[in-house]
């Protein structure tokens, strides 16, 4: 009874946080034509990011939830955080941190990105090929970088490759190959420190 309760209270206030950043939702659909979405969602993002508290989480997600890939409306958002591309996807149950920065971040389900983290759209959205342009004017390739279900990632690291289902990413560890499921990986550049497999199976045995 409690807890049914509880979900009828937090989709009230779902939906009270959507009426209330209709307006930026109408407003970031018009920039999005006029300068890209991936422009107007940056801009969105860091109006909303200096919301704060509980009524921030429910006022990010709201928005995020009509802006991005996808955003479950059990993903929690925190202070400070901004998004860089629209095809970001946050599944259920996910934590972001604060200050963090995510560009085409694919972050399933259960995942803990700590404060500071960040996640660009791969290792190459600038190119660098030839000296003689300036690297700003050089295209780069972006691509998806996905974050697998039940990974931790520690404050300040920066994720450029895949992250494998539950693997534990130290604080600070640049991440530029992909991880494979159920390790831990630091350092920069971030490698494997162990495998987690091996202990799980001890405890539960």
């Amino acid at each position: 009874m409690k807890a049914a309760l509880r979900e009828g209270v937090k989709l009230m206030a779902h939906g009270l946080a959507v009426a209330l950043v209709a307006p930026s939702i109408a407003s970031f659909k018009v920039r999005s034509r006029l300068l890209g979405a991936d422009r107007a969602l940056e801009g969105s993002t860091q109006a909303w990011a200096c919301a704060p508290g509980l009524i921030g989480q429910y006022l990010r997600r709201a928005f995020l939830s009509h802006a991005i890939a996808h955003c479950a409306r059990s993903a929690t958002i925190e202070f400070g955080t901004i998004f860089s591309s629209a095809q970001a996807s946050l599944g259920e149950r996910v934590y972001v941190g604060p200050r963090c920065h995510l560009g085409w971040a694919n972050v399933e389900e259960d995942v803990l990105l700590a404060a500071g983290v960040h996640v660009p759209s791969g290792a190459h959205i600038h190119g660098t090929a030839d000296p003689a342009v300036a690297i700003r004017e050089q295209p780069g390739a972006k691509r998806a970088v996905r974050i697998g279900a039940g990974a931790w990632v520690g404050s300040a690291a920066v994720v450029m490759a895949d992250v494998g289902r539950g693997t534990i990413v130290g604080a600070g560890a640049v991440v530029t190959r992909p991880l494979p499921d159920q390790v831990v990986a630091g350092g920069v550049p971030a490698r494997i420190i162990r495998e987690r497999a091996p202990l799980l199976s001890r405890v539960s045995g």
